[in-house]
């Protein structure tokens, strides 16, 4: 039986926030490593949280890397120039992520690896890079199954859920469900539920108080009323808020959760905020 292994390299959200006012929380973008029991590793989001995470792969001496991106707005996307293991020929890198009408997965990363952005263009990066659109159905990769939906969030973006045979994990950094509809729906009409499913843990997009999202509606981003909502629907065990306004001090972030635990019914288990740094072990 297969386990696996989260790890928190960046939870904040829209830009990075370095600081004396975001210290228990992170100021890293959006990733977060999904480490296999055999030492595979999965990467979710090359926000800037993937910079230390490259140079940590480094010294454990990883070279076969998949990397899965939620969406390109540059929150998800701005570390992926300096992760380490790309530069380095001796490493094997398969980048997914969601399909577009327009262009291709590579010419769009490609836009931030281009003059005046950055010096040196995508295709003279040293390491072996695949790019794949993610498949339409589950697909496996180093004995992990996966999906990928689209949701609703500005651009073509999609959530994930990664599953072995005993555990199971929904990634939902940027998403707002309630501009569809989340109370008194069938799970079948709630954007991201088919992912969300009664999975052991749920990472959901949480970035606003409730009078923040007032006047943010349709910005692609949850109220954590909304992100607690969305858990019950979905069933899921665990909720970690994550997607962190980059407004938001640590003392903000403390009274967010405060909040998020005071709304759940007292039988459901209490949302926790997403830390740098912090480790889930799934069985």
């Amino acid at each position: 039986m297969s386990s696996l292994r989260l790890t928190i390299w960046g939870c904040r959200g829209s830009v990075p926030t370095p600081g004396p006012k975001t210290v228990a929380f992170g100021g890293n973008t959006s990733c977060v490593e999904v480490g296999l029991k055999d030492g595979a590793v999965l990467v979710l989001d090359a926000g800037t949280g993937i910079i230390d995470l490259g140079l940590d792969l480094v010294d454990r001496g990883v070279r076969r890397l998949h990397l899965l991106l939620t969406h390109l707005h540059l929150d998800h996307l701005e570390g992926l120039r300096f992760f380490a293991p790309l530069w380095d020929e001796r490493v094997t890198l398969d980048i997914w992520g969601p399909p577009s009408p327009m262009l291709g997965l590579q010419e769009r990363i490609a836009r931030s690896f281009s003059p005046p952005l950055f010096p040196i263009e995508l295709r003279d990066v040293p390491a072996r890079v695949t790019f794949r659109d993610v498949p339409r159905e589950p697909w496996r990769i180093d004995g992990v199954s996966l999906a990928a939906d689209l949701v609703v969030h500005p651009g073509p973006t999609v959530g994930f859920r990664l599953e072995t045979a005993g555990s199971s994990f929904a990634y939902l950094p940027d998403h707002e469900p309630a501009l569809v509809g989340i109370v008194e729906r069938s799970s079948d009409w709630i954007s991201g539920a088919a992912l969300a499913e009664d999975v052991d843990v749920l990472f959901h997009d949480a970035q606003y108080f409730e009078d923040e999202y007032e006047t943010r509606v349709g910005w692609g981003h949850s109220s954590v009323s909304d992100a607690v909502a969305f858990r019950r629907a979905v069933g899921a065990r665990r909720l970690l808020l994550f997607h962190h306004e980059p407004q938001h001090s640590d003392d903000s972030l403390e009274r967010l959760e405060a909040h998020a635990q005071s709304i759940a019914a007292p039988e459901e288990p209490k949302a926790e905020l997403a830390r740098e740094g912090m480790v889930i072990e799934l069985p």
